[in-house]
């Protein structure tokens, strides 16, 4: 057998690998009832082609929704945020079938992205108006313009606040946008397209794909995107980075979080105490902003602690559809496996639990896990040092106040810190200290559509929300005009 017979062989045996591949790889995915484990839906995963021809569909009406003006955008953001209100129920409803999150708070954020979205169109122009600069130039001015289609990766676990948060002040600006929403609420990314559908957005401005982790990849890949967006896990994240910035496109991450909740020798202990069980147990402890390391002076230890028990063990858990739940069920049962396994790790490492600490059902059905608080926790536990994605709070002791800060800083992560004292001057000083993104005194960590979110460290890079977030996606062109050449010039 000649040279190019072997090679000619080799390659056809590749091709027929790859080819045997591919036909064994699933085509569709599956969404599951975290509360009953029923299976609710069925979607087709997308092909490349079919990627490819939603970017291409995006970057053509690009041209068009860029050119309507900011006014007539303004007008559609409006009218979406109306349709948000008017369908809450249901789409509260999704989220809640899709996710477990109890209803309440599946409501509370449809609210909040409508809000987002009116804030956005509230301030879209000021936000983007061009800024006039004296130079040595007749005139020159900076001018904010949007870049094109954004490629869209979000989670599950606030599956319309994730994806509307960068859409609207995106879409303000004159970007178009292809979601990939998480593979198990599908659904609520639907819901989104859907809702721009109603309310006339011209066709190809927002698009949800549906599919496995393989659709994001081909997303990014896609010659027509222009940038991408993604909120995560760390180790997503960095790959997410890596396939964007090797095609050169722009890209923000959101990422993990450890937030510190920082409770200091002079701190209302009432006030932090509930702060801590709506820090740390929001949707269920799976908040990439939750409060997930209580870090207490030892002066006001002892009755910290037991305040928070108290007010941990008032939590419902149960049907999340229900109005009076508090706790619903974690996404599926690998987050589930964690969170026991962490907790288990911690307890032979020596942690105490002070309060639940085990798994629970309904009806025999589900994912839950009891609201859980451990004492007793070390630096070199998973409890203190992994981004713990469920309803456990761990509580690590500091010698004073300087000792609880450096206990803060000493993370991966850097997404938001809460703390919570009466001394203002103090908190201002201690909060330029503390290596993160965000930080909340005396409350708990919370995105609003008014400030930049983001984070530093393992927390990612890049903000979304307000004026900063809008200005992540955009040509920001400088302008000069001169009445002569200048003759000075000597570096470039």
């Amino acid at each position: 057998m000649t040279l190019n017979q072997q090679t000619q062989e080799k390659e056809e045996k590749k091709q027929k690998n790859e080819w045997e591949e591919e036909k064994s790889k699933p085509k569709t995915v599956k969404t599951k009832n975290p509360a009953t484990e029923e299976v609710l839906n069925e979607y087709d995963i997308l092909t490349k082609e079919q990627i490819n021809e939603a970017a291409k569909k995006a970057k053509e009406a690009f041209i068009q929704w860029s050119a309507i003006g900011l006014d007539k955008r303004t007008g559609f953001l409006y009218d979406f945020a109306s349709e948000l209100r008017r369908n809450k129920e249901y789409l509260a409803k999704t989220a809640t079938k899709e996710m477990g999150k109890a209803i309440k708070e599946a409501k509370s954020e449809v609210e909040k992205c409508a809000w987002a979205i009116e804030y956005f169109a509230d301030n879209g122009k000021v936000f983007s108006t061009d800024e006039i600069i004296n130079t040595d130039a007749r005139k020159t001015f900076v001018t904010f313009q949007p870049i094109g289609v954004i490629g869209s990766i979000m989670p599950w676990n606030f599956p319309y606040w994730q994806a509307l948060r960068f859409a609207a002040p995106s879409l303000m600006i004159g970007n178009t946008i292809v979601l990939k929403p998480a593979s198990a609420t599908l659904q609520c990314g639907i819901e989104i397209q859907n809702t721009f559908a109603k309310v006339g957005i011209p066709a190809g401005v927002f698009q949800t794909l549906t599919g496995d982790s393989s659709v994001a990849e081909n997303l990014i890949d896609s010659t027509d995107i222009n940038a991408v967006t993604f909120t995560g896990s760390v180790s997503a994240g960095s790959k997410v980075a890596q396939r964007a910035t090797s095609k050169i496109k722009k890209c923000v991450l959101e990422l993990g979080g450890s937030d510190p909740f920082i409770v200091l020798d002079d701190a209302n202990l009432e006030k932090a105490a509930s702060g801590a069980v709506k820090g740390r147990f929001i949707n269920c402890g799976q908040s990439c902003i939750a409060s997930k390391r209580f870090i207490i002076t030892k002066k006001v230890a002892n009755e910290f602690i037991e305040k928070f028990v108290q007010n941990t063990e008032k939590l419902k858990v149960g049907d999340p559809l229900s109005d009076d739940t508090d706790i619903g069920p974690l996404v599926n049962d690998k987050g589930l496996e964690n969170i026991d396994s962490i907790v288990q790790d911690s307890v032979r490492d020596g942690a105490e639990i002070l309060t639940g600490g085990e798994r629970t059902t309904l009806k025999g059905k589900g994912y839950f896990y009891k609201p859980t608080v451990i004492k007793n926790v070390s630096l070199k536990m998973r409890l203190a040092r992994e981004e713990v994605f469920g309803p456990v709070a761990p509580i690590l002791i500091a010698d004073d106040e300087l000792h609880a800060i450096k206990l803060a800083n000493d993370t991966e992560y850097g997404l938001g810190a809460s703390m919570w004292t009466e001394d203002l001057e103090k908190a201002e000083k201690y909060s330029r200290s503390i290596q993160s993104g965000i930080v909340s005194v005396n409350n708990v960590v919370a995105s609003d559509p008014r400030i930049p979110f983001g984070g530093v460290k393992n927390s990612g890079f890049g903000r979304e929300l307000s004026r900063f977030g809008m200005l992540e996606f955009v040509n920001i062109k400088s302008v000069r005009f001169y009445d002569e050449l200048s003759h000075q010039h000597h570096v470039e």
